[in-house]
């Protein structure tokens, strides 16, 4: 296995995720103003996403904060899921499953708490690639550069090595201050041109010629 590694986000990457509209249509069942929900759930979102309250607890407080009954929340988690989790970028995925045995391949995702359990089982990811990172798990998030040190210790491989791939702009700049080369996300054929070069390139700027042209 070389030290040549490619690092994914996942939501905008590997999940498609438009917004689906799910919070304003709760604000109008509810009768509240625009951006009422964001406004009261905010601390809690964040602490989802740290990993700083459980999936209870999450539940515990939308119930209090929004005024909704036990039926009530289930359905507005599972809007807030099915918006979080998309629709797997099929066409992204089996380019990077591919790639298994050419490069260390990670994970690095601004996470919430509960996602690790919902796209091991809907994507299997976990197979995908050797490490995930969530940042519902390390308490850090992306830009935060510990973040993406942690994914590379993680690996055991070194940042210049890494092709980071995000749909931030933020996180590309972020990763790209740590040593790290990182590409932007726009659409599946420049990031898979991308990843071919990196790959291309190998370890240290040592040219591989044994990989197979990009699809």
């Amino acid at each position: 296995m070389t030290e040549t590694c490619v690092i994914l986000d996942i939501g905008g990457v590997l999940e498609i995720t438009p917004d689906t509209g799910w919070v304003r249509r709760w604000e109008e069942r509810l009768e509240l103003p625009l951006g009422t929900v964001h406004e009261r759930m905010r601390d809690v979102w964040h602490a989802g996403s740290v990993g700083s309250v459980g999936e209870r607890e999450v539940h515990e407080q939308v119930a209090a904060r929004l005024g909704l009954d036990a039926f009530q929340v289930e359905a507005f988690m599972a809007d807030l899921w099915a918006e979080y989790l998309g629709t797997p970028n099929e066409e992204l995925i089996d380019h990077v499953r591919g790639l298994r045995g050419n490069c260390r391949l990670g994970i690095l995702s601004n996470s919430f708490v509960g996602a690790r359990e919902r796209e091991t089982s809907l994507y299997h990811f976990d197979e995908l690639v050797e490490q995930i990172v969530y940042s519902h798990e390390i308490g850090i998030e992306k830009p935060d550069p510990r973040a993406f040190e942690a994914a590379c210790a993680g690996l055991g491989v070194r940042p210049e090595n890494c092709l980071f791939i995000d749909d931030h702009a933020v996180n590309v700049e972020a990763a790209q201050a740590v040593g790290m080369r990182a590409h932007l996300f726009e659409d599946n054929a420049r990031t898979i041109t991308r990843i071919t070069a990196h790959l291309n390139a190998g370890p240290a700027g040592t040219v591989r010629r044994s990989l197979p042209d990009s699809p």
